[in-house]
């Protein structure tokens, strides 16, 4: 069975299939959010019983040890991996994912957990780059934004719903069970990605060397960069829902996880446009989503003293950020040339280094005094980057096939002129 002879049906749950791996990611990437507490008490009871707040703070390191871990493997291991079969690759990746996470569930100490998160971290990029080259490939051209976003749609429906159930079920039977679920998701992942993902072909030609090639391009680097900051302006706000809902908007806590629920939904919903748009135009997608995400972010700082009007604002601004998810991947197929796996791969290092500098920004602003709605004005003023950056690098590319053309027409001309002189005897 290959891509080019599934019916529609088979196509639908080859996709599936890759997007319950995405969900068991998404779960893994940001459970650990709403159990620091738990995780700390459990793994660091010393310090937590003399400062909870230090001792939570510490046990933050866990996440930051998980996106490195996306941002060292997803380039590294995508190039290793780019020659063999995809179907092969994709299958040891989730045997990695399976394996490190139980690790978690595991492991007594907190240094050993959190070797634990770092080795998760690895296969991450690598996977959602394979499983994208994978999903392009199953409907074909002319919708394969859809496709990468019926893939990505794990993620999206994670922090909808996997994240909040993981929390409440860590909440209430300790932090591990949470890790527990996601190493059986990454199980079922694995059956199913084995009988429904037709087997595709490596590059056979690839090296890791050759791979690392994608780095000479300059309009990838561009495409990184809009990843990372419109990412980055997402997790400006996303990192600090809880305190924007209760001490902005002086709500309840209770109302934190049903925010948490609308954002996801935003999400959900903002993957599927992004991946159609994406189909029709990858440019105005990218560009014009970062300009309503500008608008959106201004708009969440606006509305923040009143409940309803954050929640709605919230609710556009993750759809807005979740447009761009399938957007740069399609962006990373046309401009990578033959470097497809490892550009795929390289979106979502970007995607977690934005999520580190959103998160630090957002952090700083409220240090330095600016208030709990201050990470709204940030992920504007990212969002705002964002748009100069898309226009610098659509300009340069522009720039760039108008000199081809002239090249090729006065080459033409040439050999035209060539071809209808006579020679003079």
């Amino acid at each position: 069975m290959t891509s080019s002879t599934l019916s529609r049906g088979a196509a639908m749950r080859a996709l599936l299939s890759l997007a319950i791996g995405a969900f068991g990611i998404g779960m893994t990437e940001f459970v650990s959010m709403g159990l620091l507490p738990g995780i700390a008490e459990d793994l660091l009871p010393m310090q937590y019983q003399a400062s909870p707040e230090d001792a939570i703070g510490q046990a933050g390191i866990l996440i930051s040890l998980y996106a490195l871990g996306v941002v060292i493997g997803a380039p590294t291991i995508a190039a290793f991996v780019a020659r063999f079969p995809r179907r092969t690759v994709i299958v040891w990746l989730v045997v990695a994912l399976l394996v490190f996470n139980a690790l978690t569930f595991i492991l007594p100490t907190f240094g050993t957990v959190a070797v634990s998160r770092f080795l998760a971290g690895l296969p991450h990029g690598a996977y959602f780059g394979m499983a994208a080259v994978v999903a392009a490939s199953l409907y074909g051209p002319e919708r394969r934004g859809r496709a990468i976003a019926i893939v990505m749609s794990g993620l999206s429906v994670a922090n909808l719903i996997g994240v909040p159930a993981g929390t409440l079920l860590g909440q209430h039977m300790g932090w591990r069970a949470a890790y527990g679920i996601v190493a059986i998701v990454f199980a079922l992942a694995l059956v199913l990605i084995r009988i429904s993902v037709p087997q595709q072909q490596g590059d056979a030609d690839s090296t890791f060397r050759r791979e690392l090639g994608i780095f000479r391009i300059g309009q990838v680097w561009f495409t990184l960069a809009i990843a990372g900051i419109g990412f980055g302006a997402f997790f400006a706000v996303y990192s600090y829902i809880a305190t924007m809902v209760t001490e902005v908007a002086g709500a309840q806590e209770w109302v934190v996880p049903a925010t948490l629920v609308a954002v996801g939904a935003g999400m959900v919903i903002g993957n599927f446009a992004g991946g159609a748009l994406g189909d029709k135009s990858v440019r105005g997608t990218l560009l014009y989503g970062l300009v309503v995400l500008f608008a959106a972010g201004l708009a969440v700082g606006l509305v923040a003293e009143n409940i309803g009007l954050l929640i709605g604002a919230l609710f556009v601004f993750a759809l807005t950020s979740a447009t761009a998810v399938p957007a740069v991947q399609l962006r990373l197929f046309d401009v990578a040339q033959n470097y497809l796996a490892i550009a795929s791969s390289l979106n979502h290092s970007a995607l977690n280094i934005g999520n580190s500098l959103g998160a630090a920004l957002g952090g700083a602003v409220i240090a330095a005094g600016w208030g709990y709605v201050a990470p709204a004005w940030v992920a504007a003023a990212l969002a705002a980057i964002g748009v100069v950056i898309a226009l610098i690098a659509f300009g340069a590319e522009r720039r760039r096939t108008t000199q081809v053309i002239g090249e090729l027409e006065r080459e033409f001309d040439d050999r035209s002129v060539g071809t209808d002189t006579i020679p003079t005897v």
